[in-house]
């Protein structure tokens, strides 16, 4: 079932505006940075692990970013280029700017965080000049991440991606991807959040992303209010997760649809939503019921946080249906059906 339609004549399946980062997560995991010796190199950042996840599973991608003229920066563009995603308007930066640099503490199989360097960044020094209307004129659909709002000159070059995006038929897609490094306060990242949410046909993030993103907005914080407003605006899909709790995809025609995460044994405490997302996004591009949507995103998130990385461990088609069949054979149907919107 289709949701929204894409134009379907177009080179890229889709183009993804963000950060691209480098990950360091330890090898001697469930102890604290401070003693941590060893750590393997990752590429990195919400959207570019999308781009990854997508590619792996048959999808198109380009991206606009901007990346450090040094190692890392050609380390990233090169793991890109053998993913099959297209790098001509990946381009480094002028300035001196860095690649945004996480580490990430692994605790126990429940308790992590990560420890990012974002001062000088790359990712936020993307530029108005580098929307190219061509390049935007070959894809279906753009993915606006929200950390490149956090900064100017990025925030402008997401509002010109937007703006042209809907002058030429793409569908946005916006991960609102909350960090709150950059941003100088709440008020700030709500204010722009919501002008990118207005002008989206798919939404995705958390309960307290959508909080965020709608602060200056009369609501009462709950998910069936949230995904009223948007979808009585641009919205044709508007996806709300909560975590171990599951997720739940509310549509234009007023339904919901919810899932509860696959049981695995968790490594790490992140990298599933971006999984989710990719894979996701997967099935809304092939027009698949929302229900196998989800149920693709939520075996994506369970396979990541079980993974030591992320990007090099996004799982393909034949590995995703094959962890599917295996968890229902061994668990049951985990999807908790339709409910009444």
């Amino acid at each position: 079932m289709e949701y929204l339609t894409f134009e379907q004549d177009r080179k890229y399946d889709l183009i993804l505006l963000g950060r691209i980062a480098i990950d360091f997560n330890p090898l001697d995991y469930y102890k604290t940075l401070a003693e941590s010796e060893t750590f393997r190199k990752y590429v990195g950042g919400s959207p570019a692990n999308i781009a990854v996840g997508l590619s792996r599973l048959g999808k198109k991608c380009g991206f606009f970013a901007r990346v450090s003229r040094d190692r890392f920066g050609e380390f990233v563009v090169n793991f890109f280029e053998k993913e099959g995603i297209d790098t001509s308007h990946i381009r480094p930066c002028v300035n001196g700017e860095s690649l945004g640099l996480t580490f990430t503490e692994i605790l126990s199989h429940d308790e992590s965080s990560i420890l990012m360097y974002r001062n000088g960044i790359a990712d936020l020094a993307l530029c108005p000049e580098d929307i190219d209307e061509d390049y935007l004129k070959e894809s279906k659909a753009i993915l606006i991440s929200g950390t490149a709002l956090a900064e100017s000159p990025s925030r402008e070059a997401a509002l010109k991606a937007v703006a042209l995006a809907k002058k030429n038929g793409l569908r946005i897609i916006f991960d609102i991807d909350y960090r709150a490094y950059n941003w100088k306060n709440e008020d700030e990242t709500a204010l722009y959040y919501c002008a990118v949410a207005r002008d989206s046909d798919i939404i995705l993030g958390s309960r307290e992303e959508y909080d965020l993103t709608e602060r200056f907005l009369s609501l009462d914080g709950t998910d069936e209010a949230s995904a009223a407003h948007w979808c009585a605006g641009q919205a044709s899909v508007v996806v709300i997760k909560h975590g171990k709790q599951g997720s739940t995809a509310y549509t234009r025609d007023g339904n919901s649809y919810s899932i509860r995460p696959f049981p695995v044994e968790a490594l790490k405490g992140f990298g599933g939503g971006d999984g989710y997302a990719s894979s996701f996004l997967y099935g809304i591009l092939n027009g698949l019921d929302m229900m196998d949507c989800l149920e693709l995103g939520s075996a994506s998130a369970s396979m990541l946080v079980a993974s030591h990385g992320c990007s090099p461990d996004m799982p393909t088609v034949e590995e995703l249906e094959a962890f599917i069949k295996k968890e229902k054979e061994q668990y049951g149907d985990h999807a908790s059906g339709i409910l009444p919107h």
